[in-house]
């Protein structure tokens, strides 16, 4: 490799360094839960991790994990339509079609894929698509894929997304997707799917949601955010994952009616040259949407840790995004500040990360708090003490 590329790569580096915008990883050696120990060995309260209902350390899901590697094997070695489908894999999809109240579902090796693969086989130059402006990368990415006439609307702004969809259909659209995140995973902002599906209706579009931080805990049932906004078998295309609520280890997926899927299946890219979801992941997948079924009482301990956090962290002295989600943007607005607020809490025994651009906008620098159904009172209360004596230390809490 020369030596003036990687000079180049250095000094792109050192500035990431200087600007405070580097990304460290940290190692940490235990299962995911409520606490876990870094590779220094102390145990830490973890609220940064999107394991939502709890369910990435199981006992339930990790024994269906292990009957999938007797059963099943360890890996596919192959792509789904060579040698790559097994009766797993056609149970879960047929299950979580069902369980977000689709006719069908593909899986995906992860859920980026799933947006990844979307909208180029659907899309052609005659149509168009249009996109909140805080959507994903993979949403994002995605769309750039394809070869449809593309729109952004202001973020959850009903008025700038009718804009859009008069021009797109005063343009001779032949058909128009609407496309947004359920639930937006930087501000916990969830989005106005019954506003949304009435626009839609009116202007004859298509709308689809990615629901990667909604499936499983949002809605009464944990459906989704269309259940949670009453619109549940009113959305056209869904996407999500089985990395976040669902268990937690990989995986993603795309619900439809069955002619989505099937044209999917012929020319999603993603999904014709991937390795096959692995077998235990599939066989745990399907024990999660058993227990999701069965019972609510993980989305509603979950809904109780969120209302008591959101309230405790507020009368903490800090500046958090409103809402009713587990996900609690906690606002520091400047990246250094940030870092060092998630250093110091690391020292106090609470495990979170600084955000900063450009994973959310400059100057919108902050601290992610993620609730869990694996969390007590007795991992919440020190948390908020710790939050708030850093918060005085570094002129943060008000």
């Amino acid at each position: 490799m020369s030596t003036a590329f990687l000079a180049h790569l250095r000094a792109e580096l050192d500035g990431l360094r200087g600007a405070g915008l580097y990304k460290s990883e940290r190692v940490i050696t235990t299962p995911q839960g409520a606490t876990v120990k870094t590779a220094d060995g102390r145990e830490v309260i973890n609220l940064c991790a999107n394991n939502y209902l709890g369910l990435s350390s199981h006992p339930a899901v990790i024994e269906a994990a292990h009957e999938a590697l007797r059963t099943h094997g360890y890996g596919m070695s192959s792509v789904r339509f060579i040698c790559g489908t097994q009766d797993l894999h056609k149970a879960l999809e047929a299950r979580i079609a069902r369980f977000v109240g689709c006719e069908d579902a593909i899986l995906y090796a992860a859920a980026f894929d799933a947006n990844g693969g979307l909208f180029e086989p659907l899309l052609g130059e005659q149509d168009a698509v249009i996109s909140d402006e805080l959507n994903h990368a993979s949403i994002i990415d995605g769309i750039r894929l394809c070869k449809a006439q593309r729109w952004r609307y202001r973020h959850n702004d009903m008025a700038d997304l009718e804009r859009c969809l008069a021009e797109a259909k005063a343009q001779g659209a032949r058909f128009t997707l609407v496309f947004t995140d359920g639930v937006f995973s930087m501000d916990g902002t969830i989005a106005q799917l019954d506003a949304m599906r009435a626009l839609c209706d009116r202007h004859g579009a298509l709308l689809g949601i990615d629901e990667c931080h909604a499936t499983g805990f949002m809605g009464a049932t944990g459906r989704g955010t269309h259940e949670h906004r009453g619109v549940f078998g009113k959305i056209d295309i869904i996407t999500g994952t089985f990395g976040k609520a669902l268990g937690g280890a990989s995986g993603g997926f795309t619900a439809a009616r069955r002619e989505v899927v099937e044209l999917l299946r012929q020319r999603s890219r993603p999904y014709l040259f991937s390795n096959t979801l692995m077998p235990a992941i599939a066989g745990a997948s399907i024990a999660v949407l058993d227990l999701l079924e069965a019972s609510t009482a993980l989305r509603d301990k979950l809904a109780d840790n969120t209302a008591y956090f959101r309230g405790a962290i507020s009368r903490a002295g800090f500046d958090i995004k409103p809402g009713e989600h587990p996900i609690v943007p906690i606002m520091v607005y400047d990246a250094s500040k940030a870092q060092q607020l998630a250093s110091r809490l690391l020292e106090l025994g609470v495990y979170v990360v600084g955000f900063f651009f450009p994973v959310v906008p400059k100057g919108q620098a902050r601290i992610r708090v993620q609730m869990s159904a694996v969390h007590d009172r007795r991992h919440l209360e020190p948390a908020v003490k710790a939050f708030a004596q850093a918060g005085r230390e570094l002129g943060i809490a008000k």
